[in-house]
């Protein structure tokens, strides 16, 4: 996704190096200057929503009048936290207040209530400031709250309690294991390797730091290491973390029975809400990759039932019920989705369904989606993010292909992984250079991975180089699998193998 509208430089993720010796912690709520502290209050999603919204009514003026104005705007959004970059929060059990040092673990934090836990965290920090535990645990949780409420501005403080914690006890690997998270959360998946293992070797059997070296290897597409990580964590610490984990490893190489097996393992041993919504979405999403709309639906309301309000389950039934045919409920669920918190992808596919269904003023509401995503994108930068595979995949469809052909390039240059190849595949396509887009659009799909778009994609790309053999073969294939992948992308799918078959 779009233009950077800040040349900011985020803090570095994997800066360990002694904090300043401020004698107290900044965890005072707000400051003369009105930038918010470590411990001002969040912002509602109402608020999330709005600058959101407003920072795409300021890149337009700003791309209109090739002004900077938006920058400031960006700016002033990330200090208040009003962006959205992750799902949304778990809520379970309530996070009763801490005691003594590690009377909460960052587990806890994950699976109770996020912003008590953290406020708790706080108090402590007030009292015991050279509490290099708790310091690592509020570093975590400053992670987490990032991903579950989508506020980046979260990171830089998430840097700041995780390098109190190492200046205070050096090589611990509870603030090691926590860098980890926060390079990963960036998308700074080799810093984020690095830092799992430095936790690991301090602590072979720390939970994140096995789960964190997991998603760092898949992400740079290491997978026949990702598969060792997962039977490693698997071998040391069971649990639905690492279950999940292993199930998506399985999955990019092909092996959807032995992901299904992990997740109904993982949901088999869930009892917490959260735990329950977030693995049978999980399980929702892979049956809806294969295609299986109704038992993808089943899991989906099994998620809800535990947490109706969780964001992703709702994003997948209405994905599902799209597919299914019923676009009213699948516009009706993803508006509601996109209200609370506008994330790229259910902005994509809420404005794909206005274009398919054509109604008056459907093609300008799905030009506000797309807008949208463009906001979205500038404020996830200006919080440290790197956004490039998300930019790519979103501009080659709906913006700027230009843009589009950088971001995956640059993404690419990073990390070598099934999505970064079918992002930068597609991309060349846009551009108009087949020739050179479809090695990339066989490697997206040479490890197995059954995903429709990864095979529209390659067979789109191979009608255009001339092979219209292998042009019928994965448009066929994309729509086997799972013929509802995309309003738009099936359907010209569906399209081109009528083309295909008409010229044979």
């Amino acid at each position: 996704m779009p233009p950077r509208t800040t040349d900011s430089t985020p803090e570095r993720p994997d800066d360990d190096r002694a904090p300043s010796t401020d004698p107290e912690p900044e965890i005072t709520g707000e400051r003369e200057d009105g930038a918010r502290s470590d411990s001002a209050p969040e912002p509602g999603v109402d608020q999330r929503v709005a600058a959101v919204r407003r920072a795409a009514d300021g890149g337009r003026r700003w791309r209109a009048l090739h002004l900077a104005g938006c920058a400031v705007l960006l700016a002033v959004a990330v200090t208040g936290g009003a962006i959205a970059v992750g799902g949304v929060q778990d809520r379970g059990a309530g996070v009763d207040a801490m005691s003594a040092a590690g009377a909460l673990s960052p587990g806890d934090l994950a699976r109770g209530d996020l912003d008590a836990g953290i406020a708790s965290l706080q108090k402590h920090l007030r009292a015991q400031p050279k509490d290099y535990g708790s310091w690592a645990t509020l570093g975590v949780a400053y992670v987490e709250q990032a991903r579950t409420k989508g506020d980046p501005s979260r990171y830089p403080q998430a840097q700041r309690a995780l390098k109190r914690s190492l200046g205070l006890e050096p090589g611990n690997d509870q603030a090691l294991a926590g860098q980890a998270a926060l390079a990963a959360a960036r998308h700074d998946f080799p810093g984020a390797l690095t830092h799992a293992d430095r936790a690991l070797k301090q602590n072979p059997y720390n939970e994140r730091a096995l789960c964190t070296r997991i998603d760092a290897l898949v992400e740079l597409g290491r997978y026949d290491d990702a598969a060792k990580a997962a039977d490693t964590a698997d071998d040391r610490r069971p649990g639905i973390p690492v279950f999940t984990r292993y199930a998506y490893v399985h999955e990019l190489r092909g092996d959807v029975r032995t992901a299904r097996e992990a997740l109904e393992r993982a949901l088999s041993s869930a009892h917490a809400p959260a735990d329950v919504a977030y693995v049978a979405t999980a399980l929702g999403q892979l049956a809806w990759n294969q295609g299986e709309y109704k038992t993808a639906l089943g899991h989906y309301a099994r998620a809800l039932a535990a947490d109706d309000a969780y964001l992703p389950a709702l994003e997948g039934r209405a994905r599902a019920q799209a597919a299914s045919g019923d676009r009213k409920a699948a516009v009706r669920g993803l508006e509601q989705v996109v209200a609370r918190f506008p994330l790229p992808g259910p902005l994509v596919a809420l404005g794909e369904l206005y274009e398919d269904r054509g109604a008056d003023g459907d093609r300008a509401k799905a030009g506000d989606q797309y807008a949208l995503v463009d906001a979205w994108t500038a404020l996830a930068r200006a919080g440290g993010a790197n956004t490039d595979l998300e930019t790519a995949l979103a501009a080659a469809d709906h913006g700027d292909k230009k843009e589009a052909l950088r971001a995956a390039r640059a993404e690419w240059d990073r990390r070598h992984s099934v999505h970064t190849a079918d992002a930068l595949a597609w991309a060349l396509h846009v551009n108009g250079r087949d020739e050179e887009a479809l090695p990339y659009a066989r490697r997206a799909t040479a490890t197995g991975y059954r995903n429709a778009v990864f095979l529209y994609h390659r067979g789109v790309i191979e009608r255009a180089t001339g092979d219209e053999r292998g042009a019928r073969s994965h448009l066929k294939a994309a729509l086997d699998l799972n013929p509802g992948f995309s309003p738009l992308g099936a359907r010209e799918a569906r399209t081109a193998l009528k083309d295909l078959e008409g010229n044979r």
